[in-house]
């Protein structure tokens, strides 16, 4: 017969400790998550002719373009500069974000085969 508030046969004790264990990754998540979103992430495209600044929270903060860069008839080209830059500082972003996870997890490639 099993113990009350065991497995029957199994290791109550290991079972504790995943439980602390996984809420210690959570909360170490959540801390990185806010700190994450506080971050910004800065690229430029044409030499410096466009810089782009995005927040953690996925959100453009900041957009500075060169006099140089306006050309009213070439906007198709300054369009493709802010674009470029946009999506270089997400990238930069995103590969940070790759990074911290990597560190918390210890490089496990999926939590339990969940793919987290």
């Amino acid at each position: 017969m099993a113990k009350r508030g065991g497995f029957p046969g199994g290791m109550p004790g290991n079972m504790n400790n995943l439980m602390k264990q996984a809420q210690k990754m959570q909360r170490q998540m959540e801390e990185n998550q806010k700190a994450f979103e506080e971050k910004t992430f800065t690229a430029s495209a044409g030499g410096g002719a466009v810089e782009v600044t995005v927040s953690g929270k996925k959100e453009v903060t900041k957009v500075t373009i060169s006099p140089d860069a306006v050309d009213p008839d070439d906007v198709e080209m300054l369009e493709d500069l802010i674009m470029a830059a946009v999506n270089e500082a997400y990238r930069k972003m995103d590969e940070e974000a790759s990074s911290n996870m990597s560190k918390l997890t210890g490089g496990l490639g999926g939590f339990g085969g969940f793919g987290f």
